[in-house]
């Protein structure tokens, strides 16, 4: 997992140092500071996978992506990004409801991340709500904004109120992940996505559901704990 982690920190940082080359000269002069930082990003990439630090590389690698992506999603500058990914950069996706974020969930992300680029899809209030018998703690909003800001997520979008396979076509992943307790058997699923996408993508059932903080194994431990310590103490 780690071997993988570095190699993919140099590919990511390969490929941008070359396209950082391609259109340095033809930038406006008013982003060289954001260009500046770009350069500084990619060495501290450099510095973490010199130190043996694959994880701090890859983020490090990732901000300056995203900087530069920043130039193109503005309109300020067409960045050449090649359409072709790198072998290592698969498309891994991972779907779920994520309410109440816990180490499980944490774990999960981490394990997708290390097979390659995580696209996670968050389930709607009323797919969650039919999924697990009640409304989930935090809205939908709220779970995709805590979702997208996790080191180990590339891109995190919401899932479809009718269609669970919306999503996935366009994401057009290469590695489907399964938690634990996802209801859904592998090869069923392989031939589902097949139908829609023409492909049968790899499916990987992460399997680990260590307990965390005192035995408890997920949101719904949490949600039991808070109401038998701290809701008889509530005004």
């Amino acid at each position: 997992m780690e071997e993988n982690s570095c190699r993919r920190a140099r590919d990511y940082g390969r490929r941008l140092r070359e396209v950082v080359a391609s259109v340095e000269r033809t930038l406006p002069s008013g982003t060289a500071r954001l260009l500046d930082a770009v350069k500084r990003y990619l060495s501290d990439s450099e510095y973490f996978l010199a130190k043996g630090d694959c994880e701090s590389a890859l983020v490090a690698v990732s901000y300056a992506e995203g900087l530069l992506d920043s130039l193109d999603y503005l309109g300020i500058a067409r960045i050449p990004w090649d359409s072709k990914p790198l072998e290592s950069e698969k498309k891994v996706l991972v779907a779920g409801t994520f309410d109440i974020i816990h180490p499980g969930h944490i774990e999960l992300l981490r394990f997708a991340s290390s097979l390659g680029r995580v696209y996670v899809i968050v389930s709607r209030d009323a797919n969650a709500m039919r999924s697990k018998g009640r409304p989930p703690v935090l809205s939908e909003e709220a779970r995709l904004r805590i979702i997208s800001s996790i080191k180990y997520v590339y891109k995190a979008l919401l899932g479809d109120p009718e269609d669970i396979l919306r999503p996935v076509e366009s994401v057009k992943p290469d590695v489907i992940v399964l938690g634990p307790d996802q209801p859904f058997d592998e090869e069923a699923l392989a031939s589902k996505v097949e139908e829609r996408l023409g492909y049968k993508p790899e499916i990987v059932r992460f399997r680990s559901k260590k307990p965390f903080n005192g035995g408890m194994r997920g949101s719904r431990d949490i949600i039991r704990k808070i109401c038998r310590e701290l809701c008889p103490n509530l005004d």
